[in-house]
């Protein structure tokens, strides 16, 4: 505890450098179909980022700690060893931040689950040793990151295949998509009403049963339904234009959806991605402001939040443009529609998951939705490269974020 005030700093230092990498990479994520597909300019996906990140944080985040602390590695054997869980976590920030650097300067789509995990896997394994590792946990997680992207893209295949069925192809697809499309806002509604309720106002202690969650998230879908239909109102077609027109104006229809799904898919993220953040940084502080001592399920601390929230607004806006391109418009060209269809899977996929209580990843979800379309739309719309060394990151986040990890871990040990 004679550097308690030294690890505090460093613990404020890499937790920034974390959340800005998470902000370059898994927020640049969330919002690549939205902006690769032009639904979203610049300054709208900024105000959104900002303020449902902030919102999902504040919000619907719970305490992660006890899951680091205990779900993966049990850590219980350094209860008389602060420092060295301190030192733990300080390397499990900066190793992970390097990864995620690293991958965003390629333009990878990392996960910062994933990176998280591979660290503490790592740490574990090393300093307290093999046995240490809940190794059927990291199965059944590394089950559900194999999973939920193949789940995701037959979702966006069947949402893009019924776009293209009951709009696009149809003899008059702008009446179609104007009678049709609330249809899509009331699915959506009610979808991201069910995962608000499943996984957040359980932390504010609120818990309804199966049929009350059915019908508020419905009552939901048809308050959207009616903003959805207010809005596409406005979108309308004066006298005679071309096909090309049209279905012009059918994609405006589209980005009004986009909106939607990208604040709901954003406020997600800020639910569950910036408490993972900044997760060790809380351990940490809890640590050090109690001699060492924390209860095995400490509460989140809101000032992290805040600055958790800040350094990946920061991110997004300083280098997330190569991931945006990577997943926007690198794996396949997105339109509106298309984005819409690969969005709307992610959240269906993150519904499914979290009532079978399978962890997933929004980054590995999202680009199996953009592979899903891409599929529906033949293989030749597919970028296999870029698919290849997006599938190669993900193989290698683990392994890496480990190393990593056990390299500054021993650095740390140097100094204290």
């Amino acid at each position: 505890m004679d550097y308690g005030f030294i690890f505090i700093i460093l613990a404020v230092v890499f937790g920034l450098f974390m959340t800005w990498g998470v902000g370059a990479n898994d927020l640049s994520n969330v919002l690549s179909t939205a902006m690769g597909s032009k639904a979203l300019s610049v300054r709208q996906a900024l105000i959104i980022a900002i303020i449902f990140e902030c919102a999902g944080a504040f919000l619907a985040s719970g305490s992660v700690t006890h899951t680091i602390r205990h779900g993966i590695i049990n850590m219980d054997v350094l209860n008389n060893d602060p420092q060295t869980l301190v030192l733990g976590m300080l390397a499990v920030m900066l190793g992970g931040s390097c990864w995620m650097t690293i991958a965003s300067f390629f333009g990878l789509p990392v996960s910062i689950t994933n990176t998280i995990i591979g660290s503490i896997v790592g740490f574990g394994s090393v300093v307290i040793g093999v046995h240490a590792v809940h190794w059927k946990m990291v199965a059944i997680i590394a089950c559900g990151w194999v999973i939920s992207p193949m789940i995701s893209g037959v979702v966006a295949y069947i949402i893009f295949l019924s776009i293209q069925k009951f709009i696009l192809t149809t003899p008059t697809p702008f009446k179609s998509a104007k009678r049709r499309v609330p249809y899509y806002f009331f699915l959506i509604g009610f979808i991201l009403s069910v995962a608000t309720i499943l996984k957040g106002l359980k932390h504010f202690g609120i818990y309804f049963s199966r049929s009350q969650s059915v019908g508020i998230s419905i009552v939901i879908g048809l308050f959207v339904m009616l903003l959805g239909i207010i809005f596409i109102r406005r979108i309308n077609i004066v006298g005679k234009i071309s096909r090309h027109e049209e279905y012009a104006r059918i994609e405006k229809i589209f980005a009004v959806l986009m909106l939607f799904t990208a604040c709901a898919m954003v406020f997600a993220h800020g639910s569950n991605d910036v408490a993972n953040a900044v997760g060790p940084m809380s351990i940490i502080i809890c640590l050090v402001k109690n001699g060492g001592h924390m209860a095995s399920n400490a509460p989140q601390i809101l000032w992290v939040l805040a600055l958790g929230c800040f350094g990946i607004i920061v991110g997004l806006l300083t280098y997330g443009r190569k991931v945006i391109a990577t997943v926007g418009s690198g794996i396949t060209a997105l339109t509106p529609s298309r984005a819409f269809a690969a969005t709307m899977s992610a959240a269906c996929t993150a519904v499914i998951a979290t009532s079978a209580g399978i962890p997933i990843s929004t980054t590995q979800i999202l680009v199996g939705g953009v592979l899903g379309v891409g599929m529906a739309r033949g293989i030749g719309a597919l970028n296999l490269r870029v698919i290849r060394n997006i599938f190669l990151s993900w193989f290698i986040t683990i392994p890496l974020g480990a190393l990593f990890t056990i390299i500054f871990y021993y650095i740390f040990r140097l100094f204290f």
